[in-house]
């Protein structure tokens, strides 16, 4: 049995952390997918990193599966997929997952309030 925490330390052990400046290097890249895994409300109350796609945490699989008949094609295993969340744990998560899935280059940016306080470009609240 493992704890939530035991969990986001082996994820965090899997999926390198980037930096917001690393980050802000990637932006706009056709080769880089920004993942954010927040909730909805929480994308409406605070927008998200420019151009991200944003899928809530429990929807990530079936968006991410080419097999899938919910697939989003802004998923190809030849990018580069930056997570990030409020804090960075769920964004842990799912980029362990998103391993397990074959995704090889997945890295988590942590969370989004690293992001604005470090001047990242975003799309604004709806």
């Amino acid at each position: 049995m493992k704890t939530v925490q035991q969990m986001i330390a082996a994820a965090d052990a899997a999926v390198p952390r980037i930096s917001p400046e690393e980050a802000k290097a990637l932006v706009g890249r056709p080769d880089v997918l920004f993942l954010d895994v927040r909730e909805p409300p929480e994308v409406a109350a605070s927008g998200k990193v420019a151009g991200a796609v944003a899928i809530p945490r429990g929807l990530v699989e079936f968006r991410a599966d080419p097999a899938s008949a919910m697939h989003d094609k802004a998923f190809d295993r030849s990018k580069t997929v930056v997570t990030y969340c409020a804090s960075g744990g769920r964004s842990a998560l799912v980029g362990h997952t998103l391993k397990e899935m074959g995704y090889d280059k997945v890295v988590n940016l942590g969370g989004f309030k690293g992001w604005l306080d470090a001047g990242g470009k975003i799309d604004p609240p709806a």
